[in-house]
């Protein structure tokens, strides 16, 4: 079993595929890295021999900042943002989209599920 970063890749699919796994490594990464290593991105991770994993590992290691140092980058990012006082970090702190969508009917998954608001009463004399 491959583990890149901490994280276990899958066994049985294929390296371009098993190497997105790893938070901050998309597709197009993920072939730039078998690229540099020389390896072919049909060869599923079962298959990669252990100089293969580790010519990865160290690309990895070298050029690219991904998983708990890439995660901890983005939190500060949007902290610096929040402290600031932007229109972005204010967004953020108040859970709605940040990049000039509508709220009026959707963003559910920004605002979260549904709170009913009641009816004004009307007094009875």
């Amino acid at each position: 079993m491959a583990r890149i970063q901490g994280i276990d890749l899958p066994k049985n699919k294929r390296g371009v595929i098993g190497l997105t796994y790893v938070y901050g490594i998309g597709s197009s990464f993920a072939k730039a890295i078998l690229d540099e290593a020389k390896i072919s991105h049909d060869i599923k991770v079962q298959d990669w021999t252990d100089e293969q994993a580790s010519a990865i590992r160290a690309i990895i290691a070298d050029n690219y900042t991904v998983e708990g140092e890439l995660r901890a980058e983005t939190k500060m990012s949007i902290k610096r943002l929040m402290d600031i006082g932007c229109y972005r970090g204010i967004r953020h702190r108040t859970g709605l989209p940040l990049r000039g969508q509508k709220t009026k009917n959707n963003s559910r998954t920004r605002k979260g599920k549904r709170k009913t608001v009641a009816n004004k009463k009307i007094a009875t004399k």
